[in-house]
């Protein structure tokens, strides 16, 4: 017996199959509070008294329930693992961070993400060889 590959099943499939699901969940809003504490914590790998410290300290600012839980949008969730890249592979505090995202807000630039890719070598090519060229400029 012959099973029908995929590419001949899809056309086949009814426009409200599954794909409007999907697409409704990639067009969600990425502002909208919907997870609870335990579940950003969980979604980030922290311990939630790590995201009421990042509260504490204005790093991150979640939306709050009228019985007061605070509830994290897909940007709080971004904003976090941002924090945690920073603190743990850079070596950032959190005041370091804190006037990062402060800079980034007044600048309207996205220094973080050109951070982020000098850390993971996307463009370290020139980066690498100007801070060597610095270094044997200022010895």
């Amino acid at each position: 017996m012959r099973r029908p590959s995929a590419s001949s099943s899809g056309p086949a499939r009814p426009a409200d199959g599954p794909t409007p699901v999907i697409r409704g969940r990639l067009d969600r809003d990425p502002t909208r509070p919907v997870y609870v504490i335990s579940v950003a914590a969980r979604i980030v790998a922290v311990h939630p008294r790590t995201l009421r410290i990042y509260e504490d300290e204005g790093l991150i600012e979640p939306a709050r329930t009228p019985t007061n839980i605070r509830l994290y949008s897909d940007e709080d969730i971004r904003r976090i693992l941002w924090i945690r890249h920073l603190t743990q592979e850079r070596g950032a505090n959190l005041a370091g961070i804190r006037i990062l995202f402060e800079l980034e807000e007044r600048l309207g630039v996205r220094i973080l993400e050109a951070l982020y890719d000098e850390g993971t070598g996307a463009g370290r090519d020139d980066g690498a060889a100007s801070t060597e060229e610095a270094g044997h400029h200022g010895a």
